[in-house]
């Protein structure tokens, strides 16, 4: 059974595994993550430390199933597509969502991520890759066709990087392929301020760097704004499952800008 030791970044990727794996153990599963059971099994670390509740696990479940559908609808209108899962973490996506072998799936995260996910997830997967590299030193670009229609895929990935680094990625990758459509969350500026009220943060010791104010700052790397959810639209598949305090919190966040829009996902055309 495979140890780790991952930096305090790197770490919040097991949290959020630990919650999708918590949720598919649950007798009523919202994403049903059985992946992520599985691999939990087969990775020897204290994954108690996160403090992970069941509104937590709620929370993690119900934004990766907001992820997942967004990107099932543009695999449906583009069966013969690339899908680059960038900071994949270890994250089972591309499991959950299976999907057909015309998919060229690249999931892309640090070499030492990618080997542990090697060690604990089914290999010899029919146009399924992994290339160990930070998401930033867009060379990987290079094993990536640039001949078909792309998804781009970040969740839990933008917050964490250096602002003039991230705009420089999602501007290499739009130059390299024809088009396509990115999904990814962020936090503004005020939410990175708040980063320690965020306990999945909190309990990892990892930072926070990159707020964006308007999304559509970021047209100017070639990305056209398609799509903004707040946090309450992405917390809406678990919204009949959360507790009576999580409900209240979701309802003042829906009344008061300022907070509604501290954490959204983004979906851009390009």
């Amino acid at each position: 059974m495979p140890g780790v030791r991952f930096t305090e970044e790197q770490s919040t990727n097991l949290a959020t595994l630990y919650g999708r794996a918590l949720d598919a153990r649950s007798a009523n599963p919202l994403l049903g993550d059985t992946a992520a059971a599985e691999a939990l099994e087969r990775i020897d670390y204290d994954f108690g430390k996160f403090g992970m509740n069941r509104n937590l696990t709620l929370s993690v479940a119900a934004r990766a199933k907001v992820f997942d559908d967004l990107l099932r609808d543009f695999l449906r209108s583009h069966p013969r597509a690339t899908v680059l899962h960038l900071g994949a973490g270890m994250d089972s996506r591309v499991f959950r969502l299976d999907p057909g072998p015309e998919v060229a799936w690249f999931d892309i995260d640090y070499p030492d991520v990618i080997a542990l996910r090697e060690q604990v997830y089914p290999a010899g997967r029919p146009g399924y890759r992994t290339i160990g590299s930070s998401v930033t030193d867009t060379r990987w670009l290079a094993e990536v066709p640039a001949d078909r229609p792309a998804a781009i895929v970040a969740e839990g990935l933008t917050m964490y990087l250096d602002p003039d680094e991230g705009r420089a990625m999602f501007r290499a990758i739009v130059n390299h392929l024809p088009t396509g459509e990115a999904i990814f969350d962020a936090f503004s500026p005020l939410g990175i301020r708040l980063q320690k009220l965020n306990p999945v943060v909190r309990r990892s010791g990892a930072r926070l760097r990159w707020g964006i104010a308007d999304p559509r700052e970021l047209e100017a790397t070639g990305l056209e704004l398609a799509q903004v959810l707040y946090a309450p639209e992405m917390a809406a598949p678990m919204r009949d499952r959360a507790s009576l305090t999580v409900r209240a919190q979701l309802a003042v966040l829906e009344r008061i800008r300022l907070f509604r829009e501290m954490g959204r996902l983004l979906r851009y055309r390009f």
